[in-house]
Parts: C-alpha cells; structure tokens; sequence
C-alpha cells in the first residue's frame, strides 16, 4: 500500500502542482507526484502528511488535504502489486521545497507546462484527476480561498479561479457571485489598493463552504 500526492499552490500568480525527481529504479530521473509506501501501523492520512514532510518538506499546517481515490490497476508497478490512496492538497503560497533523502529533488511546477505522459508510473492519471477536481470544486465549494492569504480581495480570488480554469471571467458578476451567498466571504472592515486603482475590501474566507449558486466555468 503507498501514498501519492497532488499539491497545488499558486505563486506569483501562477498555478504550480508540486513534483519530485525520483533517485531510484524504476523510472530513476524521471518526475513523479511525492509519496511512498505506507509503514506498518500508521494511518493512511498521516502516511500522506508523513510524505509531505519527508519528501518536500511541506508541514500539515500549510495545506488542506482531502483524498482523491484509490488506484489498484495490476501492472501499475513493475516491482510488485501495489495500491496507492492519492489525496489532493492545496495550500496558499507554499515554501520552496526541501527535498527528501530518497528523492533527487522536489520543485514546483506550472501545471500547464506538465506533459502527464512523462510522469512516472500512473502519476499522469492520477495528476489529471486531480486537476480536474480542484477545477470542478472551484464552481461550489471555497476551495479558491486556499489559495489565497487569509485576508484577501475579491480580485485575487478571481485571479484563482481564472488560472485554475485558464479563462478570463467578468469582474462583476463573479464579485456579485461570491459576495451573494451569505458566508461565503466576511468583510474584515479594512480595504487596500494593493491590486491599483480604487481601494478595495478585504475579505476572509466564511463559515458558508458552498456557494449557491455555483461560479460556473465557462463551457461547463
């Protein structure tokens, strides 16, 4: 039983998933997500925060982890049998990583620039599911606000959903959107002209985890 991982950050405004060059066989060299086998006894969450630690040097505190699914496809590692429990993680402008012992390094990576079909095992499957959960929980959950320091305004919480969705989206309804549903954003009293302009509130991330309705995707 292993554990793979998914971590998306955003810095600098882009949209990074962070990968780890593998310093074994099989695939030596070749990219891959961060994880690993999990170790007699221990719990398959704290496997994945174990691997988070050891591998990219990313601490609980910094992400949210929720699991994406289980892979069990025979043949998926060439060593043995193996089923992997993937989790996705997402974490607001997370550290430069520190790489592992057992791993060659770990960087962070655009996630348009990532050709899935160079990864090694099924870490390019895994990876596109993963991108296409965090894009489909984008439309009904806070996810975005993950992304986003804890204080935050509407407009780099647009820059959120239009990176992650690659798409351009009309600054007034998505303000009138996400400001519509009762909890979803709190008013911290403060405003900044940090983004240009005329000076812009400041918001937190509510109790309300669901908007209603959805921040439809454009062809969704």
């Amino acid at each position: 039983m292993t554990t793979d991982l998914v971590v998306f950050t955003m810095h600098e405004g882009i949209w990074e998933v962070l990968l780890v060059r593998r310093s074994e066989d099989p695939y030596r060299g070749r990219l891959a997500l961060p994880g690993g086998f999990v170790e007699a006894g221990e719990d398959l969450e704290d496997a994945a925060y174990r691997e988070l630690r050891e591998e990219a040097g990313v601490e609980p505190h910094h992400v949210v982890l929720e699991q994406l699914r289980t892979y069990g496809t025979p043949g998926r590692d060439e060593r043995m049998r193996v089923v992997t429990v993937a989790w996705l993680a997402f974490g607001a402008d997370l550290p430069m990583p520190v790489a592992g012992v057992d791993v060659a390094s770990a960087e962070w990576v655009p996630v348009d620039s990532v050709d899935p079909s160079t990864l090694a095992f099924d870490h390019g499957e895994i990876l596109r599911d993963g991108v296409e959960r965090c894009r489909a929980k984008l439309e009904y959950t806070n996810l975005a606000t993950s992304f986003c320091d804890p204080e935050f305004t509407v407009a780099e919480l647009r820059q959120v959903y239009e990176r992650v969705w690659g798409v351009r989206l009309d600054p007034r309804n998505f303000h009138r959107k996400v400001t519509g549903v009762p909890g979803f954003l709190v008013e911290s009293g403060q405003r900044t002209t940090r983004g240009g302009g005329r000076p812009a509130m400041i918001y937190r991330a509510g109790d309300q985890l669901r908007l209603h309705p959805p921040v439809m995707r454009p062809g969704s």
